[in-house]
């Protein structure tokens, strides 16, 4: 017998065009913020930015020996000149806390949380 699989916090996953998103207030946030980018009221936006926050350790033969922790970011895009990066948040977890914080010490970026 097969099972699905499930989020942990019940969001679905949705596509909108090409871009497969991790819920529907996801793909919303993303349609208004295409919206914006038409109306030139954005621009650049992009989808699932990733910083690096931490790169990963190698060990004397050059082997990994802790990979690297990385923020996806969902959205990021220019505003009036400014990098705008947004996560979409149903649930923050701790993980997410401890990135949000690590995003702020090492790129002075405060994520804007929809």
């Amino acid at each position: 017998m097969a099972y699905r699989r499930y989020n942990k916090f019940h969001a679905k996953k949705t596509t909108v065009g090409d871009k497969r998103f991790d819920s529907q207030k996801e793909s919303i946030r993303y349609m208004g913020l295409c919206a914006k980018e038409a109306r030139g009221e954005i621009r650049d936006l992009r989808t699932q930015v990733k910083f690096v926050l931490i790169p990963a350790q190698r060990g004397e033969d050059g082997r990994v020996i802790e990979r690297e922790c990385a923020y996806y970011a969902d959205f990021v895009y220019y505003d009036n000149g400014q990098m705008v990066v947004e996560d979409v948040k149903g649930m923050k977890t701790p993980e997410y806390i401890i990135k949000r914080k690590l995003m702020l010490k090492i790129y002075g970026i405060r994520i804007k949380e929809i």
